[in-house]
């Protein structure tokens, strides 16, 4: 399972960065008052960005859970379980791309417009989401 193990790492890393950055002293915060940007703020866009990317996830997750894109999957010969495992290991550029892209189909479903080149969306975020897995290992 290396995608519970990267996240593992990853949660863990964003725990020691948020404690680091809680315990520094007062008075070293006080004397390096020309900072850019403050523990704080730090702290609030690193939970913004953590925060962020959850959100994408879910909504590519649930694009691809819908029977519709089960079954284009399964038309296409993609596992549904690869695409879903893969999804987390994917950078935060792309994902947020395919979030968009997972939204629109959404919408569209909601509408009832739900077309072939929906279904195409799909299988090309799919096949997007493994391209770039693949290539990074």
């Amino acid at each position: 399972m290396k995608v519970c193990n990267t996240m593992r790492v990853c949660t863990t890393l964003l725990a020691a960065i948020l404690a680091f950055a809680g315990c520094l002293p007062a008075n070293a915060q006080e004397r390096n008052g020309d900072h850019a940007v403050s523990p704080n703020q730090l702290r609030k866009d690193i939970q913004n960005a953590a925060d962020t990317r959850l959100a994408n996830e879910a909504a590519v997750r649930e694009m691809f859970a819908s029977e519709q894109a089960k079954e284009a999957l399964k038309t296409a010969g993609i596992d549904y379980q690869q695409v879903d495992r893969a999804i987390s290991q994917v950078n935060d550029e792309d994902l947020a791309r395919m979030a968009q892209r997972s939204h629109e189909v959404k919408n569209d479903f909601a509408a009832g417009r739900l077309a072939d080149r929906d279904l195409l969306i799909i299988l090309l975020v799919a096949v997007a989401i493994i391209l770039i897995v693949v290539a990074v290992h």
